[in-house]
């Protein structure tokens, strides 16, 4: 039920309620749990009752962090509200609508008014009445409504900053850069009109406030910082002009990009397993180590450093020590995938996908911020704590939520993105900037998440928490099982492989280039890996001649076949290691070669040699010597020696910032039952005389006194249960009542003292 219904039978008026306790006391349980809902910070620790949890709603912090959400059009409601002082006297509906004017409409304002409510900062529907704190939430001065000049348009802002001298625009440019509001004598009546203050008030770039006072209009700060200009009186979203795509152009578009992103992050990872990356002693990822995984990887360094983060953000790669260690392991923490990584790997290209694009809406982290310059004008290195950002998930989903209102397949400029953005959540204006727009677009083109500036399909699905991964697999081309070899050793495979055999020709092929279509380069080498992880020549034809639509040129059969008979005739096993041949003068060709003395084989028959190196570096040594050795094991079976590279299990490590867990609407619902009931429980209390000392009847009752004597100057004595639960009787003077707390001068410190209200438990008027 809105306050614009009829409350329900039993459930008191709103009009001519004064309190703030009773207000919520004729509430709806509904109404109640959907404000703790939007405000989860009022339930911790759970309010016993209304008159708690009334006075804690009040309290700045948990007020400001309510307005986060609020758009242009409620924030300025708040703003009229407080120019005609609300939070002291009710306002009425009709000199709100009078005060608006043509600029929105009754309904949009019935809508702010709902949304405002809906979190108990106004109360009343004829009657209007703001918490105290709502004012501070305001994110610009409040007035500024009443000189806000809507025809500084971008091109008269621009004309009029290119004819002013550059001592003028560097003033201006000093309060585009900090506070809009400047303190000057200049602005006084009489002063010379060929003064820099002067000239700019003439000029519309300027507004005059008082004889000492100057701000900058906010079109004139925009554009001074490269921002696009927009109408801060304008109480409507501003008009977007929108691009229409192809939604299949679009999804398209994406499952491309989301593929390459999978080949570059499948690269990025072998790279780290092959060889993990030392962590920087601050954390991180130095820039050394970055472009050495971007060489290994054949990947720009750029793209590197945002696939660390999406990869970090994934859990597939983790800060820790490897598993083997590596050659010279020092005991330092190093970067290397987890044990997740193999899972990860074994699951659908849309599943891979969607793990990605989840962990990159919600991390705490700006990965575009890699590559700058901090504070101390060092580099920001990739997962370090200097592109942590907290606000980073909830800014992505703003902008996100942008595109996510057009219809399918629309686009806008980024222009238009910011200025919509911004206009929706003023209060977190200064992250939605030119350049975290433009940057978070490009993150997210690059994620598949948009394309062409356009939401996708898989996009949409994921910030609306639906099945992102089924939208991506509906997009991405049907897996292939085949293959097209061709008579120069190349293999093409025109679209994406089944999982079986893209792991397949992994092994016994080298990628060539990768993109659409993936080629591939057949060659000794790589036949080699495929015979020492098992495979047998009949099996390497059988697989060609499987899935090739191509008929198998002769030239592969003949390599095959020639690297297959000379594949195993040297064989090591682990003796430590041992070399045998069936061919004796084949082994002393090896005794006799530059790779016996490192390995320090030693004969013990015409066909068996030994060697204390590990089995996996005597294979190494030999084939870099020019020999083809296969490994054994005890049984003379063929085994695969290759490592599946290092791994690192990620350390739980204590999050830096810790929010309110949100609870659910069934916790809700019992929370409000329970504040009901302890409301009622203390009504009945106070009635049958249960209480301190018998002065105070209701919260109500202690706010109006302290009220009145913070009006009358007088001393009051207070009952107090401090943090520690600790009670104390102090006599104070109030000096203002508001926001849940009392200010109060404390004689006997010679200081004004703080007191939350609803630790107050009596108060008696001194005089």
């Amino acid at each position: 039920m809105t306050d614009t219904e009829s409350p329900q039978p039993g459930s008191a008026p709103h009009e001519g309620v004064v309190t703030l306790t009773d207000w919520m006391s004729s509430r709806t349980d509904e109404q109640l749990t959907e404000m703790l809902r939007l405000r989860p910070d009022l339930t911790v620790p759970p309010p016993a009752t209304l008159d708690v949890l009334a006075g804690r709603s009040q309290q700045r912090a948990s007020v400001l962090r309510a307005a986060e959400d609020l758009d242009t059009l409620a924030l300025t409601v708040v703003e009229y509200l407080a120019l005609e002082r609300a939070d002291d006297n009710p306002v009425s509906r009709t000199r709100l609508d009078t005060l608006v004017g043509k600029r929105a409409t009754k309904k949009s304002v019935t809508a702010a008014l709902d949304v405002l409510r809906s979190r108990a900062l106004v109360r009343g529907t004829t009657d209007l009445t703001m918490v105290p704190s709502a004012r501070d939430a305001v994110p610009w001065r409040v007035g500024r409504i009443l000189d806000a000049k809507p025809e500084l348009t971008a091109e008269r802002v621009d004309a009029a900053l290119a004819s002013i001298e550059p001592r003028e625009r560097e003033l201006l440019t000093t309060l585009a850069k900090s506070s809009s509001i400047g303190r000057t004598k200049d602005a006084a009546p009489g002063t010379p009109p060929d003064r820099p203050v002067q000239r700019l008030l003439a000029a519309g770039l300027l507004t005059w406030l008082d004889e000492n006072t100057v701000e900058l209009p906010q079109q004139v700060s925009q554009a001074l910082r490269g921002e696009p200009v927009s109408d801060p009186s304008s109480l409507t979203p501003p008009a977007v002009t929108a691009v229409s795509h192809p939604i299949s152009d679009i999804d398209a578009t994406a499952a491309g990009e989301a593929l390459e992103l999978l080949r570059q992050c499948a690269s990025v990872l072998d790279a780290l397993g092959s060889a993990p990356a030392p962590t920087l002693k601050a954390g991180g990822l130095g820039v050394r180590e970055l472009r050495r995984v971007a060489k290994s990887a054949e990947v720009d360094e750029t793209r590197v450093a945002l696939v660390v983060e999406l990869l970090a953000a994934a859990g597939l790669i983790a800060s820790g020590m490897p598993d083997p260690p590596p050659p010279g392991d020092n005991g330092d923490d190093m970067w290397a995938p987890t044990p997740a990584l193999d899972a990860w790997t074994a699951a659908s290209p849309a599943k891979r996908w969607a793990a990605l694009a989840t962990g990159w809406l919600e991390t705490a982290r700006l990965p575009w911020l890699i590559g700058m310059r901090d504070a101390n004008d060092k580099p920001v290195a990739a997962l370090s704590d200097e592109a942590r950002s907290t606000a980073a998930p909830r800014d992505r989903r703003v902008v996100l939520g942008v595109l996510a209102d057009l219809r399918a397949g629309e686009s806008v400029d980024v222009a238009d993105l910011v200025r919509t953005a911004t206009w929706r959540r003023p209060r977190i204006a200064p992250r939605l900037g030119l350049t975290p727009v433009t940057k978070f677009v490009a993150e997210a083109t690059t994620l598949g998440i948009v394309a062409h500036g356009a939401l996708t399909s898989a996009g949409r699905a994921l910030i609306r928490g639906a099945d992102a991964a089924a939208a991506m697999h509906t997009a991405m081309p049907e897996p292939i099982d085949y293959v097209l070899v061709q008579a120069d050793l190349t293999v093409v495979a025109p679209g994406p492989l089944t999982p079986e055999l893209h792991q397949t020709m992994a092994l016994i092929a080298d990628v060539e280039s990768a993109g659409a279509a993936t080629m591939y380069r057949l060659g000794e080498t790589s036949l080699r890996r495929a015979l020492d992880a098992g495979m047998s020549a009949a099996e390497l034809h059988a697989l060609f001649a499987g899935t090739s639509r191509t008929p198998i040129p002769q030239a592969l059969t003949y390599l095959i076949d020639d690297v297959a008979r000379r594949h195993g005739r040297l064989r090591a096993g682990v003796a430590s290691a041992f070399v045998r041949c069936e061919d004796p003068a084949l082994l002393a060709e090896v005794l006799a070669s530059p790779a016996a003395e490192p390995l320090a084989l030693r004969a013990l028959a015409p066909t068996v040699a030994i060697s204390q190196a590990p089995l996996a570096d005597v294979l190494a040594h030999l084939r870099a010597a020019g020999f083809a050795p296969a490994g054994e094991d005890s049984s003379g079976t063929i085994v695969d020696v290759t490592t599946r590279g290092a791994r690192v299990v990620g350390r739980r490590s204590r999050p830096l910032y810790r929010t309110p867990a949100v609870p659910t609407d069934e916790q809700l619902g019992r929370l409000v039952g329970e504040m009901r009931a302890g409301t009622k429980a203390s009504e009945v209390r106070r009635s049958e005389g249960v209480r301190s000392d018998g002065t105070r009847a209701s919260g109500a009752a202690t706010i109006a006194l302290l009220q009145r004597a913070a009006a009358s100057r007088s001393s009051v004595s207070i009952g107090y249960v401090d943090a520690a639960g600790v009670s104390s009787e102090r006599v104070v003077e109030p000096v203002a009542v508001g926001g849940g707390q009392l200010d109060a001068w404390d004689p006997a410190g010679g200081l004004v003292r703080h007191f939350t209200l609803h630790r107050i438990t009596s108060v008696s008027l001194l005089g």
